[in-house]
């Protein structure tokens, strides 16, 4: 009797589609891997650096607006009567507790009075009392200078100290001199607590202030060869050296950073940062995790699938038991590690979530700083008027300055109050307006800007009310922030001249023209963060909140080059219905 053979036998060219199919599995998998690891992490790399970038627009704005508060404490100490005097007098028993309120006052970091000899005469620190300062930096250099000069001192520590000085003239002779430190190291501190690494570097290159103390006093070469302290960068330079790293900027003891920097402001700093790659690898490799996990499931189960069938040739039935027991152990494992790879999905989604929160948190606050620039800049202008005012008894012309002050500040409680809803639409501020007042309050609160650049201002209103229906605030913050761009555009012209035109038709248009260089490029324009400016002097955010601003209220806002050179920005609001009806009678 015959045999029959088990029909389960397979043939040698089914074992070799089984071997094809499979490693065409591998190779997918491994391309797919290798393509998501490059895209995401091309990706999250970017949006890491867009994040350093507006970061250190932030720290450069707050180092700025620090030093420019304090520039000009020197100017007013110079002539105040009680400090002249004393220095006339020689008598300066009351001078040092006067320089103490003054430093509570102004929030200054020290202040020093020298006489005409160098020697301290009377100081917030009573220890400097009688010193001699002679050869030092502020002291020669505000002999040398009209104005108020800027000095950088290096300490014994290896740290920086920062000052402004002024001399103090008594009709033509030299009485004194008034020293006022600034705190920049305090900005140190902050910068640590966001950013992996920071410094800044002087005109010469020399680093000036830093996150890690170790640099100070150096290049930034000899920086990057001192290690840093292990809480900075070094705990996470070995993912920079992963496999998957793009292309570093910058070396750290020859690990890989990312390095961001820009021009500050002032006397030619500059500022650098350099960022790990560490929440970038997390969250590639979360997915990456991810996609590995479902490879690894079908492989098993592939792999399941071809060993059953060939350990069904070899044991039969005796040996069906044993594999199930095998089988149910290997889908506990992978019941594990599926449970393992959903605790790793979980933890990425929460890091995406909170890195989405810093960025709108990020431009949130390059907002604010944004538009309180203006009104800070013109409450400090007036504040100085009032005091001297006041110390010339003149009390009535000071309160005139007082309520500028309290204007601004409800102008800027009212931007504080629209930056949270910006997200929100809403028209409960909405009310009759003339269009003529809101120009003229934006000119009345751009007034010292205008006077110190001495530019022509062409105003042309119509004799009768322009009536919008409108947010008036929304409305003068347009007008502030084109008048601004106007200012900006026309730094360079001999005679700069700006020109504003309300007309009134089917709609109410504010036309604002200037004589500057013209519009490079008018598509992207409104875009955020667009902006031909400086790093440091802008941030990008000005046309494109105005220009939602203008689409809340019904209208638009447009731009275009003059035909005679220059850029003409217009606004165009919808006519209040009750002006509609009256012009029609």
């Amino acid at each position: 009797m015959k045999s029959a053979e088990p029909d389960f036998i397979d043939t040698p060219p089914r074992r070799w589609l089984v071997r094809f199919v499979f490693t065409a599995l591998v190779a997918g998998a491994v391309s797919i891997v290798w393509y998501t690891n490059h895209f995401l992490t091309e990706r999250f790399t970017e949006s890491t650096r867009n994040r350093a970038e507006v970061r250190m627009a932030l720290y450069i704005g707050n180092l700025r607006s620090e030093l420019q508060r304090a520039s000009i404490v020197p100017l007013l100490l110079s002539r105040d009567p009680s400090l002249i005097g004393a220095l006339n007098s020689q008598d300066y028993s009351q001078s040092t507790q006067r320089l103490i309120s003054y430093r509570d006052e102004i929030g200054a970091a020290s202040l020093m009075l020298l006489d005409r000899d160098a020697r301290t005469v009377a100081a917030t620190d009573r220890a400097l009392l009688g010193s001699l300062h002679r050869n030092a930096a502020f002291y020669v250099e505000a002999l040398r200078s009209n104005d108020t000069v800027f000095s950088t001192v290096r300490t014994e520590s290896g740290g920086f100290t920062f000052s402004y000085s002024r001399k103090i003239m008594v009709g033509n002779e030299l009485s004194g001199v008034i020293v006022v430190g600034v705190d920049l190291a305090k900005f140190e501190s902050s910068w640590a607590g966001f950013s992996d690494a920071v410094f800044v570097t002087d005109s010469e290159g020399m680093i000036i202030l830093a996150t890690e103390s170790r640099w100070r006093g150096r290049t930034e070469e000899e920086a990057l060869s001192v290690r840093s302290a292990p809480n900075a960068i070094e705990r996470a330079l070995q993912a920079t050296a992963d496999w998957a790293a793009l292309p570093a900027d910058a070396y750290l003891l020859g690990e890989a950073v990312m390095r961001q920097a820009a021009r500050i402001p002032f006397q030619g700093w500059r500022m650098a940062s350099f960022t790990t790659y560490s929440s970038v690898r997390e969250r590639v490799n979360g997915v990456l995790a991810l996609e590995i996990m479902a490879f690894a499931l079908i492989l098993a189960a592939s792999f399941y699938l071809v060993s059953r069938k060939a350990l069904s040739r070899v044991v039969l039935f005796q040996r069906e038991s044993a594999e199930l027991r095998k089988l149910n152990l290997a889908l506990q494992r992978e019941i594990a590690e599926r449970e393992k790879a959903e605790k790793n999905l979980e933890v990425a989604e929460q890091t995406v979530a909170q890195t989405s929160k810093l960025a709108v948190l990020g431009e949130m606050s390059a907002a604010v700083s944004h538009e309180l620039n203006q009104p800070l800049a013109a409450m400090k202008t007036y504040l100085a008027g009032a005091r001297l005012l006041l110390k010339r008894k003149r009390p009535d012309e000071a309160l005139s300055s007082f309520a500028r002050i309290d204007d601004l500040i409800d102008r800027m409680t009212a931007i504080t109050r629209q930056l949270k809803s910006y997200a929100r639409r809403g028209g409960e501020a909405f009310e009759p307006m003339d269009l003529r007042h809101s120009v003229s309050s934006a000119l009345a609160m751009m007034e010292p800007q205008l006077k110190r650049r001495d530019i022509e201002i062409v105003k042309s209103l119509p004799r009768e009310p322009v009536m919008v229906q409108a947010d008036r605030l929304r409305v003068e913050q347009v007008i502030v922030n084109l008048l601004r761009n106007a200012l900006d555009a026309t730094k360079d012209v001999a005679r700069p001249k700006i020109e504003l035109l309300v007309a009134a038709g089917d709609t109410a248009t504010l036309s604002v023209r200037d004589n500057g260089t013209g519009i490079a490029n008018l598509e992207e324009l409104f875009e955020p963060f667009y902006t031909t400016k400086a790093p440091g002097d802008g941030v990008g955010l000005g046309l494109a909140i105005s220009s939602g601003i203008v689409a809340d209220l019904g209208g638009r806002l447009t731009a275009r080059n003059g035909r005679a050179g220059g850029a003409v920005f217009e606004m165009q609001i919808p006519i209040c219905k009750q002006q509609t009806v009256k012009a029609a009678e």
